[in-house]
């Protein structure tokens, strides 16, 4: 099931999400941390917020829709930050990661919207 997936993966990058908080902290540069901010709270509470989502109506986690809307979120997620960390690291001439990253949460965004409409009066 999909959200049983989307909360595994989310714990997982929270932990690294967490991980890369504390090692910026004990060097004292937060050069990185709008990519650990994106991280957290795209890639770990929205991901696991969807996959609570599934698992409270499980007739929405089951669809062809909500499969397409999870593997997507958890690309973007990945992508997006790390797209966002090359910025800052490298400068403009990675751009074209992030703005990737951020179109495809925001496709999977949309399929979630979708998906919670259609539900949600079930």
């Amino acid at each position: 099931m999909i959200g049983s997936l989307m909360m595994c993966v989310s714990v997982v990058v929270l932990l690294v999400g967490m991980l890369a908080g504390i090692a910026m902290g004990i060097q004292q540069n937060f050069t990185l941390a709008p990519a650990h901010a994106h991280l957290n709270l795209i890639g770990g509470v929205l991901l696991f917020l969807f996959g609570l989502y599934y698992r409270l109506i499980p007739a929405a986690g089951t669809t062809m829709l909500a499969k397409v809307q999870g593997w997507l979120h958890i690309a973007g997620a990945i992508l997006f930050p790390a797209g966002v960390a090359l910025v800052l690291l490298k400068g403009p001439s990675a751009e074209a990661a992030p703005i990737l990253g951020s179109l495809i949460v925001v496709a999977a965004m949309t399929l979630f919207l979708v998906i919670v409409f259609r539900t949600s009066r079930a």
